[in-house]
This record gives structure tokens, C-alpha cells and sequence, in this order.
């Protein structure tokens, strides 16, 4: 057995380091450093902030290696901090936005940890789904950091029983802004698409599905995915959906998927479900909204009780980990 590395409990304690990066994102402090702004009071002037507190922050952090003090009181920007740059630190370190939410509730572990269930109310007065509802300005970063931004390009190149041949109509669950969607019919021009979703979300498809160049073979239905789903396509397809859930809201999704497929059709889920004995770690959606990462045993246990059965589930070369239901 390897011998286990040291590990600093202190180093991993450290709250003052991410709330410091949190704090300059918010402020802007590396876009105005990279303006040619370098000078702590001018630095502040820019940022609308106190000079001494943004220098301590700022000096800490050079310590930490981000950023440099390349003489007192002047800051440049290194390579970490070149980072904070890109707009995916905006989406989701930006405490005045999305990043506020997603940081803030780390604060409610504790309950999660004690009861199993989200702590997201007890700081922002909502649960995280109704919050967003009421909120479209934090809700429309969620949707973009559920996009392109937050996941890359979407891989469409993942495999079902008896290829894709047979499959002549596709109903993405909770799709999102439609990208991965819109790759699925642009890899198989011979599907039909439909994706649905929230009015909010929906609304944001339209350019990504003429980016893509099937706009004519897609239909938008904009509801929720507790309700009746568009019924008789041949594959109902739920991306890094479920993980989002509890048991029984998870539960409920599988049996609207069940439904709508009956008799014939397929349900494939991507993301959310690894093998038995692999690891789970923590994940925000844990802590956000009691969502959980389930085994293959897990699944198939809800996708029974959901009248499903499960046909295939595995990892495929793609890197997706694909889950195949019929229903029984």
C-alpha cells in the first residue's frame, strides 16, 4: 500500500483565500489591471472600493501566488490571475450574481449534512429552483452557465441499443438551451427533435438550433418536466438531469419519461449514475437542492418503481456514462 501524502488541515480550512478571489472577481480587479491600471489607488478609484482593504486582499493573494506586487502598492496580472479573466470566473465567482448564490450556500452544509435535504432557504428565503423563478437576472446565468459556457461542446457521440438507425424522433427532458439536442440532429439528419424546458430556457434555443442548422426539424414545448410529456417519440432523453433531484422528485421524472414512451420507446440517461463500488464525492447540487449521484443499483431501483427497466448501463468510449430503459 503507497504511503498516503501529508495533507494540511489548515491549508484546507483556509476560507480567507477563495472569499479574496471571490471578492476581486466581483470587483472586476484583473479586467482593470489589465486595462493598464495597476496603482492601489487608482485600482480602487476604478472598482469603487476602499484602498487599504482592496491592498490587503490583494496582497494576500500575491502571496498565495495570484497576482504579482511588482513594486509596493502596484499590481500585474500573472497566469493564475490571468484566469480570472475568463467568463466562466464571472458565472459562477461573481458574488453579486449566480456566484453570490452558489458560494453563499456552502454556508448551509450543516443542515444538509444533518437532515440529507438542501439548507438553501434558510439564506435566500426560496428554495434554489423557486428562487431562480424569482429572479430572472440569476436564472438566465444558470441557464448560460448550463450552457456552452459551463459544460464545452456538447458530445452527441454516445451509443444506444441497435444504433441510431431506428431512432426517428428525439424528446430532450429538461434539454436546457437545446445544445446538446441540436448536435444529436446535426450528427443524424435523418431525427426529428423535441426539446423541452422552462419558457426562460426555451426562449434562448433559437439561436443555437439555427447555429446548428435544424431549426426545421425541432419543436419547443415549454413546460415543466413534472407534467405530461410529449407522448410517442421513439427516445426520451434526461442529460445530468436527475442528479439534480431527490429520490422521489427523480422518481416522478422517470415516470413521466415511462409514460409518454409507452410502449415502445426508449429512456436514456446521461450523467448523474456511476458503477457501484466507484466513489461520490460532494457535489454543489448536493448541497443546492438535495440532488443526488446514484450507482447503477440506485437507478435501477427507481427506474423500476417508475415502471422502466433497465437494458444497458455503462461507461462508453464517448466518456459518457450511458443509462438505456424500456418500459415494462
Amino acid at each position: 500500500m503507497s504511503e498516503q501524502k501529508s495533507v494540511n488541515i489548515w491549508e484546507l480550512s483556509d476560507l480567507c483565500t477563495p472569499w479574496c478571489i471571490r471578492a476581486v472577481v466581483t470587483l472586476r480587479i484583473a479586467e482593470h489591471i489589465d486595462s493598464g491600471i495597476s496603482q492601489i489607488a487608482d485600482l480602487a478609484a476604478a472598482a469603487g472600493c476602499d484602498a487599504y482593504a482592496l491592498h490587503r486582499v490583494l496582497t494576500d493573494l500575491a502571496g498565495k501566488g495570484i497576482f504579482q506586487e511588482s513594486s509596493p502598492g502596484h499590481f500585474v496580472l500573472n497566469e493564475a490571475a490571468r484566469q480570472l479573466l475568463d467568463p466562466m470566473a464571472h458565472l459562477t465567482l461573481d458574488l453579486d450574481g449566480l456566484g453570490g448564490r452558489l458560494s453563499h450556500a456552502w454556508g448551509t452544509l450543516l443542515t444538509y449534512t444533518r437532515t440529507g435535504k438542501p439548507g438553501y432557504h434558510e439564506v435566500f428565503g426560496l428554495p434554489f429552483w423557486e428562487d431562480l423563478n424569482a429572479h430572472p437576472d440569476i436564472a438566465a446565468q444558470f441557464d448560460n452557465l448550463m450552457g456552452l459556457p459551463g459544460h464545452g461542446l456538447p458530445n452527441p457521440e454516445f451509443q444506444i441499443s441497435g444504433g441510431w438507425d431506428s431512432i426517428h424522433t428525439v424528446v430532450d427532458v429538461g434539454g436546457g438551451t437545446g445544445a446538446l439536442l441540436g448536435e444529436i440532429l446535426r450528427v443524424h439528419p435523418h431525427i426529428r427533435g423535441t426539446l423541452v424546458d422552462q419558457p426562460r430556457t426555451v426562449a434562448l434555443s433559437g439561436e443555437i438550433f439555427r447555429s446548428a442548422g435544424v431549426t426545421e426539424r425541432v419543436t419547443t414545448v415549454e413546460q415543466s418536466f413534472f407534467d405530461p410529456l410529449p407522448s410517442g417519440a421513439d427516445l426520451y432523453l434526461l442529460k445530468s438531469i436527475l442528479n439534480d433531484w431527490p429520490d422521489g422528485e427523480a422518481r416522478a421524472i422517470l415516470n413521466r419519461c415511462a409514460q409518454a414512451a409507452h410502449p415502445n420507446g426508449r429512456v436514456v440517461i446521461l450523467g448523474g449514475v456511476t458503477v457501484d463500488d466507484a466513489p461520490r464525492p460532494l457535489v454543489p447540487e448536493m448541497v443546492l437542492v438535495g440532488g443526488k449521484f446514484r450507482t447503477v443499483t440506485e437507478i435501477q431501483a427507481l427506474a423500476q418503481e417508475a415502471a422502466l427497466e433497465v437494458m444497458a448501463a455503462g461507461e462508453q468510449p464517448s466518456g459518457h456514462f450511458v443509462v438505456e430503459c424500456r418500459p415494462r
